[in-house]
C-alpha cells in the first residue's frame, strides 16, 4: 500500500522524456571538467608504497589527456611528475606498464633526466615478455639522442632480427623515426643496412614492409642505389607481403618518372607494373593500375590494361574498392578522355549508389567522358542526388559542368538551366561562387549565352545573401548590359539593390548603373533621376559615387575634359592606384597654381633596370623547378616586357613561348630560353642562374649564330650585371633581339654561348676578386620553330566565325599522315603540330571512330586569325589520311598553315 501510496503522489513524466534524460546522462565525456592542478594532486599516488595499478593507470590516462588536449607543463611540474612514474616501473602490471611507456614518449624528459630512466627501459628491451621488449625499444628510440643511441646500437641491430615480429618491427619503426627526427642518428642508423636487408626477406608481411620503407629511406638521395634496390626486389618474387609490394611499386613508379627513354623503347619495370595487375591482393593491383595511370606522357596502349582492372572494381561489393577506382578514372578522365569511355557504361549504374563520394565522382567523370547527345540525361540524374551531397562534392560537379560546356557549346541551354536551378537552392558561399564563376564563363567563352546568363544572374542577386557576389554580379551587369538587345530590363534589377540592400552592394549598384548610362544614351535621362534619388543616402560611400557620376555625366564641357560620352565612367581609369598615388604626391610638392590634370597621370608604371630583372626572375623561377604548366606565357611576361625602353619601338607583343632548358639541371649554370615574338622582331629572353658560390659572374651576355640565316638579323642585345649565385635564388635575365628580316618567319636552329666575366670569391673572406678574367660557356642550340608564330585564339562560334572569314583566302589540300593507333592519337599530334586551339570539343574522338573532323582557331605573328578544318580518315591498316581546309585574314596566313604540315 505505502509503495502505491507513493506511486500515485508522484508527478507524472511522459515516457519519451526518460529516454531523453537517459541520451542526456550518457552524453557526458569522461574528462569533463579536468583540471591540471586536480591531476597533479592525483599523481602523487605514484608514491604509495603499495600501488595501486588501476588508479594509477586512470591518472594516466588523464595527464595524457591534459598533454593531447594542448595543455602545457612547466619544467617543474614535468620533472616531478616523470620522477614519481620512474617509479612505477617497480610495479610489474602489464597494463600499467603500457600507460608508463605512453606517458614518458609524451612528457619528452630531458637529456639529463633521460639517464634515470635509461636503464630501465633497457632491461625491459632484454625482458622474456616480448610486449614489453618492443614497446620499450620504441620508448627509448623516440626519448634518446645520437650520442646515446651509440651505446644502445649493438641491441637495436640485435633487434631487427629477432624472431619476433613484434619486435623485428618495432626495431625498424624505431630506426625509421631516429633517421628521420633524431639529429646526428643518420649516419648511425646507416651502419644497420645488412640487417635491414634481412629484414626485407622476412616472411613477416608487417617486418618486409618497414624494412623496405627504412631501406628506402637510406637510399633515397641516391637514385643509383634506389635503381638497383628496385631491381633486385622486383625480380624473382623477393617481396611477398602486399604491404611491402605496394610500398614497392611506388617506388617503382618514381625510378619511372626519373627515366628518360628512348622513342620506341618500353619504359624500364613497366612490365613489373603489368604484371601486379594481374596479384593476388586487391590494394596491389589498385596501386599498379594507380601507377600506370600516373605515368608521365602515358599512351593509350599502356593505359588499356589499367584501365581494365579498374572497370572491374566498379563492380565490386566493396565500397572502398568501388570508391577508389571511381576516383582513379576521375583523374584520367582530365588527361584521356576516350580511354575512359569503356567504363561509362558501369559508371552510369554508381550514380544511384549510396554512398555519396562514389556517385559524384562517379557523375563527373561522366560528365568528361560522355558525348553530346547524353548531355540532358546526365543533367535528370545529377538533379535527383544534388541535394543530398555536400557542398564540397556540388563544387566538383560544377566544375565538371563548366569543363562539359566547354566542351560542347551546342548545349549551353541545358547546362546554363541547370545551373541557375542550382543557384537558387540552398548552399554555401563557395558553393555559390563556383556556380557563378561557371555562369560567367559560359557568357564569355559564349556569346549566345549572355542574354540568358545575365537573366540568370539577374534573378540570383534578387535574393543573394553574399555581398562578394551581388558586387562582381552588378560590376559584370554595369559592362555587358549595355551591350545586350534591350539593356532597359536590366535597370530595374539593379536599382532594387539600391533599395535593399547593404551599403557596399548600394555603392556597386550606382556604378552599375552609372555604366549603363554613360554606354546607352537613350537610357542615360532616366538613369540620373535613379542617380539623384541616391543623393541622401546614408552612406557617404553611395552618396559621393553618385555625386561623382551625376556631374561627369551632366555637363558637355566636364564629359570632355573626362574622356568624351561616359569617359571613364565606362572604361575606369586607365592608370593603376599607385600610378595616381605618386602623381598627386608630386603635384602637393610643386606649386598649386595650376589645376590637377588626369592626363599627368602615366599610364604604364615606369620600372628600374633592377626591377625588371628581379620581376623577369621571379617569373621565370619556377620555370628552373620544371613547371610549364601556364595557362597563357604571354599574360607572364608582358608587363615586364613594356617596361624596358628598348623594346617600346618593337610594338605590342604577340606570343610568348614555354622556357625551354638550354643546360642540364645539375651541371653549374642553369640557362632556360623564353621566346617573345613580335610583329618583326624575336626576343630570346635567357634566364641565367649560377649554382657555384665560389665565383661571381658578370657582364653576362648570349652570343647567337646567326651565320647561316639570313633572314634573321642580330639588332641589339640587353647584358645582365651579375648573374645571381645559389640554386635557390631568383634568377636574372639577358636579352637578345633579333629582326626577322622582310616579315620572314623561318624555323632555324641557332647556336648560342655563354659569355661572362668570371671573379673568383675568397671562401674565407667572402669576398670578390677585384679583376676577373673572361670565359665562356656553350649552351644547347635554340629552335625557333613554326609553331612560335602561331598562338592560341579561342573562338565561340566557329561555324559563324568561318562563314564571316569568307572563301577568298580559303586553301585545300590532302595529306597522309601515315599509321596511327587510332583517330585520337592523329588528331592529338596536328594540334601539337600546328600549335592551334581546338574548337567545340573537336580534339575528343568517339571511340571506334573510323572518321573525324577537328576544328582549330589560332593567331599567326602580325595579328592574322586563322581557322582550320582537319577531316581525318583511317583505314583497316591503320593508315590515316586528311584533307586541310584553312581559312585567314590573308592568303599568306593560309599558305603558312599548309607549309607547317609540309615541313613537319
Amino acid at each position: 500500500m505505502a509503495a502505491n501510496a507513493q506511486d500515485s503522489h508522484a508527478p507524472l513524466r511522459p515516457e519519451g522524456k526518460k529516454d531523453e534524460d537517459k541520451d542526456e546522462e550518457t552524453e557526458y565525456s569522461p574528462f569533463y571538467g579536468i583540471e591540471k592542478g586536480l591531476v597533479l594532486q592525483e599523481s602523487r599516488c605514484f608514491h604509495d608504497p603499495q600501488i595501486d595499478p588501476r588508479r594509477c593507470q586512470q591518472v594516466i590516462t588523464k595527464l595524457l589527456y591534459l598533454l593531447c588536449q594542448g595543455e602545457t607543463f612547466t619544467r617543474v611540474e614535468a620533472t616531478e611528475v616523470f620522477f614519481a612514474v620512474t617509479k612505477l616501473f617497480q610495479n610489474t602490471d602489464v597494463n600499467l606498464r603500457r600507460m608508463v611507456y605512453l606517458i614518458i614518449k609524451e612528457l619528452s624528459p630531458s637529456s639529463e633526466e633521460v639517464i634515470i630512466v635509461t636503464s630501465s627501459l633497457m632491461k625491459d628491451m632484454n625482458a622474456k615478455i616480448d610486449l614489453y621488449r618492443s614497446n620499450a625499444l620504441r620508448v627509448l628510440c623516440h626519448i634518446i639522442d645520437a650520442t646515446l643511441l651509440q651505446q644502445i646500437e649493438r641491441y637495436i641491430k640485435q633487434a631487427i632480427v629477432d624472431k619476433n615480429s613484434a619486435v623485428a618491427s618495432a626495431a625498424l619503426v624505431s630506426g625509421f623515426q631516429l633517421y628521420c627526427n633524431t639529429p646526428g642518428a643518420a649516419d648511425v642508423v646507416k651502419r644497420w643496412g645488412s640487417e635491414i636487408s634481412e629484414a626485407v626477406q622476412s616472411k613477416n608481411s608487417l617486418v618486409q614492409f618497414h624494412g623496405l620503407a627504412l631501406l628506402h629511406a637510406i637510399r633515397q638521395n641516391d637514385r643509383l642505389a634506389i635503381s638497383k634496390m628496385v631491381t633486385s626486389l622486383t625480380r624473382g618474387g623477393a617481396v611477398r607481403s602486399p604491404l611491402a609490394q605496394c610500398l614497392l611499386v611506388r617506388y617503382v613508379a618514381r625510378v619511372i618518372s626519373e627515366s628518360t627513354p628512348q622513342p620506341g623503347q618500353e619504359r624500364p619495370f613497366y612490365e613489373f607494373l603489368e604484371s601486379c595487375l594481374r596479384h593476388k591482393a586487391e590494394m596491389v593491383i589498385f596501386e599498379a593500375a594507380r601507377a600506370i595511370t600516373e605515368m608521365n606522357e602515358v599512351t593509350t596502349r599502356e593505359l588499356t590494361p589499367a584501365i581494365t582492372v579498374l572497370q572491374l572494381f566498379l563492380s565490386s561489393s566493396k565500397p572502398v574498392l568501388r570508391f577508389a577506382a571511381v576516383r582513379t578514372l576521375n583523374k584520367v578522365a582530365m588527361t584521356h578522355p576516350m580511354a575512359v569511355t569503356n567504363c561509362n557504361i558501369d559508371m552510369e549504374s554508381l550514380i544511384s549508389d549510396s554512398n555519396r563520394s562514389i556517385s559524384t565522382l562517379a557523375i563527373t567523370t561522366l560528365l568528361k567522358t560522355g558525348n553530346e547527345s547524353s548531355v540532358e540525361r546526365l543533367m535528370k540524374q545529377i538533379s535527383t542526388f544534388m541535394g543530398d551531397i555536400q557542398d564540397e562534392f556540388k563544387i566538383v560537379v560544377v566544375d565538371a559542368i563548366k569543363a562539359m560546356c566547354i566542351k560542347f557549346p551546342s548545349k549551353y541551354r541545358a547546362l546554363m538551366n541547370f545551373l541557375s536551378n542550382i543557384l537558387r537552392e540552398e548552399g554555401g558561399f563557395e558553393y555559390k561562387r563556383a556556380i557563378v564563376e561557371a555562369i560567367l564563363m559560359i557568357i564569355r567563352d559564349i556569346p549566345d549565352a549572355k542574354e540568358t546568363g545575365l537573366g540568370h544572374l539577374c534573378e540570383f542577386i534578387e535574393d543573394c545573401e553574399f555581398t562578394y557576389l551581388s558586387t562582381q554580379i552588378l560590376s559584370l551587369l554595369g559592362k555587358e548590359a549595355p551591350k545586350t538587345q534591350d539593356p532597359s530590363k536590366y535597370i530595374r534589377y539593379i536599382y532594387n539593390r539600391v533599395i535593399l540592400e547593404n551599403a557596399t552592394v548600394r555603392a556597386a549598384a550606382v556604378s552599375a548603373l552609372a555604366k549603363m548610362g554613360a554606354a546607352c544614351p537613350d537610357l542615360k535621362p532616366r538613369i540620373l533621376v535613379l542617380l539623384r534619388r541616391t543623393l541622401h543616402d546614408t552612406d557617404d560611400e553611395v552618396r559621393d559615387r553618385a555625386t561623382l557620376y551625376l556631374n561627369m555625366l551632366g555637363a558637355p564641357e566636364e564629359r570632355k575634359a573626362l574622356g568624351g560620352e561616359g569617359g571613364l565612367v565606362a572604361d575606369g581609369f586607365p592608370f593603376g592606384p599607385a600610378n595616381l598615388e605618386q602623381t598627386l604626391q608630386k603635384y602637393l610638392a610643386g606649386p598649386l597654381d595650376a589645376p590637377f590634370e588626369l592626363s599627368s597621370v602615366p599610364v604604364a608604371p615606369v620600372k628600374k633596370a633592377e626591377d625588371e630583372v628581379k620581376s623577369s626572375g621571379a617569373m621565370m623561377a619556377a620555370a628552373m623547378g620544371g613547371s610549364t604548366k601556364a595557362p597563357n606565357p604571354k599574360d607572364l611576361y608582358e608587363e615586364m616586357l613594356n617596361a624596358i625602353p628598348e623594346f617600346a619601338s618593337l610594338g605590342p607583343l604577340q606570343s610568348s613561348s614555354m622556357p625551354v632548358e638550354l643546360t642540364e639541371r645539375d651541371t653549374e649554370y642553369v640557362i632556360t630560353c623564353v621566346k617573345h615574338m613580335y610583329e618583326n622582331h624575336v626576343v630570346f629572353q635567357y634566364n641565367c642562374l649560377n649554382t657555384i658560390d665560389e665565383q661571381i659572374l658578370e657582364d653576362v651576355t648570349v652570343t647567337m649564330d646567326l651565320s647561316e640565316e639570313p633572314e634573321l638579323e642580330e639588332k641589339m642585345s640587353l647584358p645582365l650585371k651579375v648573374m645571381p649565385t645559389g640554386a635557390g635564388e631568383t634568377p636574372g635575365t639577358t636579352f637578345v633581339v633579333v629582326e626577322r628580316v622582310d616579315g620572314a618567319m623561318p624555323a632555324a636552329k641557332v647556336g648560342c654561348m655563354l659569355k661572362f666575366t668570371t671573379k673568383e670569391v675568397d671562401p674565407s673572406t667572402g669576398e670578390a676578386e677585384e679583376e676577373g678574367y673572361a670565359d665562356e660557356y656553350q649552351l644547347e642550340d635554340v629552335d625557333l620553330e613554326y609553331t612560335d608564330y602561331v598562338s592560341k585564339l579561342s573562338v565561340g562560334n566557329f561555324r559563324k566565325a568561318w562563314e564571316e572569314m569568307g572563301e577568298e583566302t580559303e586553301l585545300a589540300d590532302e595529306y597522309g599522315i601515315g599509321q596511327r593507333e587510332g583517330l585520337q592519337e592523329a588528331v592529338e599530334v596536328l594540334i601539337a603540330t600546328l600549335g592551334m586551339s581546338p574548337c567545340e570539343g573537336t580534339d575528343a574522338v568517339p571511340p571506334n571512330a573510323r572518321s573525324h573532323m577537328a576544328l582549330l582557331s589560332g593567331k599567326l605573328v602580325g595579328d592574322v586569325s586563322l581557322l582550320v578544318r582537319l577531316s581525318l580518315g583511317i583505314d583497316a591498316s591503320s593508315n590515316v589520311a586528311m584533307k586541310l581546309v584553312a581559312r585567314a585574314d590573308s592568303a599568306a596566313g593560309s599558305e603558312f598553315v599548309h607549309g607547317i604540315i609540309a615541313n613537319a
